[in-house]
């Protein structure tokens, strides 16, 4: 989970406030070289005030700031951790993420929510009620349209055909992971896309999801198995070694195919330090 692009309230370092894109690009490569898989970048266009000392105030705009990220890396994928689906249309995402992906080389991982801010919707004139359903129909037509000079949809709500998208992905096979943390969520990720990726739940919380998941027909009728990246609490591998070990056991008797890990951190370089530590740790729990 990057740091420095979204500040959460009560949830940052404080020197993250006044850090810079030239320290996000120093993490960026220190991950990479320490063999991680992915960054992340979340969507908010506006906040309200009313709601900014809950919801946090920064967010970077995640397909500007991974365009300059995919030129000081080589290896990361770039997950949108998550792009709001009801805040675009899918052509739009399909367009503007799949010249990303281009940029990128085939790094783009496309992750999505379904949008809980009201307010918000309500200034981008997009429809709130019934968002779900739209959430739904977006995702069946990103896949229908990622990486496809000419795409062709028809569902309930969105309807494509006529149209040229070029530059387009580079394969029509991107990446799509629900985020959320709902068991609603977790449905739409086995119906719908590659992986889940929950925020704020706990892993017996998310050990009864995916059981309960694991006996519907959709999930048996799945081509391949289901991602779930997990998000623990902020670990400290550099100076709480036991303590991160169980919590890395913890989320894979969870579920876990991959963490999304934070870490507890006081500086740029203690940073760095513990995006270090953490690997060797990774790789005992294996």
């Amino acid at each position: 989970m990057t740091p420095v692009l979204t500040l959460l309230p009560r949830a940052h370092a404080a020197w993250e406030s006044d850090a810079t894109l030239d320290d996000v690009v120093a993490i960026a490569r220190a991950a990479e070289r320490f063999g991680y898989d992915h960054l992340t970048c979340s969507e908010h266009v506006a906040i309200p005030t009313a709601v900014a000392a809950t919801r946090g105030a920064r967010y970077w705009d995640p397909l500007a700031t991974f365009g300059y990220l995919a030129a000081h890396t080589e290896r990361l994928r770039l997950a949108t951790f998550v792009l709001v689906l009801g805040y675009h249309h899918p052509l739009e995402i399909a367009k503007r993420y799949g010249t990303l992906d281009r940029i990128a080389d085939g790094r783009l991982v496309l992750g999505v929510g379904v949008g809980s801010l009201e307010e918000e919707f309500a200034l981008l004139d997009a429809p709130f009620a019934d968002r779900g359903a739209r959430a739904d129909d977006a995702v069946r037509a990103l896949r229908a349209t990622f990486g496809r000079r000419e795409p062709e949809y028809h569902g309930t709500h969105f309807d494509i055909e006529g149209f040229i998208v070029d530059p387009c992905a580079v394969s029509a096979d991107v990446p799509i992971w629900i985020g959320g943390r709902s068991a609603r969520s977790l449905r739409r990720a086995v119906e719908l896309a590659d992986g889940w990726a929950p925020f704020g739940l706990d892993p017996t919380a998310v050990r009864g999801l995916i059981d309960a998941a694991a006996a519907t027909a959709a999930w048996a009728e799945r081509a391949r198995p289901l991602d779930v990246w997990l998000q623990p609490a902020p670990l400290d591998p550099g100076g709480a070694t036991d303590a991160t070990v169980e919590a890395l056991r913890a989320l894979r008797a969870a579920g876990a195919t991959g963490v999304s890990a934070r870490f507890v951190h006081h500086s740029r370089q203690h940073y760095l330090e513990q995006l270090e530590a953490l690997p060797p740790l990774v790789r005992s729990v294996d």
